[in-house]
């Protein structure tokens, strides 16, 4: 299917919704769902929620309330502490399953609250390859995946974001800050903290997309392969491992792979991976 039967089609899916809250996170994907809602819906019909939370850094809030704010949409802030969510906190490779399952279960009863027909997300066409408990619960509680739905991969969407004028079209992928560990390690508010500061440092340096991935003392550092170069500089080396220290972490090291999504993900089996297949 062309692009523009997949953006038409699109269109149809949100058009037969009728009215939707929209899982709003700011990102790439949530960002061009929420301009098509609009478009295809109009204002009235259509919400944009963020949740506030310890694992989503306050920089990314602020530039959800922004775009939101660009767009016209009416957009909403409500409280999701994922650890306090049994099960969240000690980490284990379902971990998002449970997060998840207490937000969009906010956000369900949120709509019917509202009187807004369906929930949806920003999930796409890429996003079925990785590892992803979280769409479990999703699937559960009847969130739709409009982009998804009608076949649109991430590098479409940036297309199409582009075109509309969308500051999001480039945005680096982001994802919540509970990922940076590796299963089992217990996740507390400090640690988040620590690591979300991490990350804004090496934003601040001028890294397009990076992970900080910390493994109790040891910060892992994850950036795209042709910009690890720029470590080989050594007054750089420096400010990161002093500034990274300074935060808590005893040990920095950098991850000659690069980024890449998932990447806590490759120790788990794939017996584990079968028992949360979506």
């Amino acid at each position: 299917m062309k692009e523009m039967e997949k953006l038409e089609k699109l269109e149809d899916i949100i058009r037969n919704l009728g009215s939707v809250l929209i899982a709003f996170s700011g990102g790439v994907d949530s960002t061009f769902l929420l301009k098509v809602c609009l478009d295809v819906l109009g204002k009235d019909k259509v919400l944009a929620v963020t949740a506030r939370s310890s694992t989503y850094p306050a920089r990314e809030l602020e530039e959800a309330k922004a775009l939101a704010l660009k767009l016209g949409a009416r957009h909403e802030i409500i409280e999701s502490e994922e650890l306090a969510v049994p099960g969240f906190s000690e980490n284990p490779p379902e971990r998002c399953y449970y997060c998840k399952k207490e937000l969009f279960g906010k956000l369900v009863r949120m709509a019917r609250e509202r009187g807004f027909n369906f929930v949806v997300d920003g999930s796409n066409a890429d996003d079925t390859g990785d590892f992803r408990p979280g769409m479990k619960a999703k699937d559960e509680l009847g969130v739709v995946s409009p982009l998804k739905e009608a076949g649109l991969t991430k590098a479409e969407i940036r297309n199409f974001s582009r075109e509309m004028g969308l500051p999001t079209w480039d945005k680096p992928s982001f994802a919540c800050l509970a990922s940076r560990f590796p299963y089992g390690e217990k996740i507390t508010a400090e640690k988040l903290d620590r690591v979300g500061k991490a990350e804004e440092l090496l934003d601040a340096l001028g890294f397009t997309q990076y992970r900080v991935r910390s493994h109790g003392d040891l910060a892992r550092i994850e950036v795209l392969p042709d910009e690890i170069d720029k470590f080989f500089d050594s007054s750089l080396r420096e400010k990161v491992t002093k500034e990274f220290k300074k935060l808590g972490f005893v040990y920095v090291s950098l991850d000659l792979t690069g980024y890449r999504t998932g990447s806590m993900n490759e120790s788990l089996k794939e017996e584990e991976k079968a028992l949360w297949k979506n």
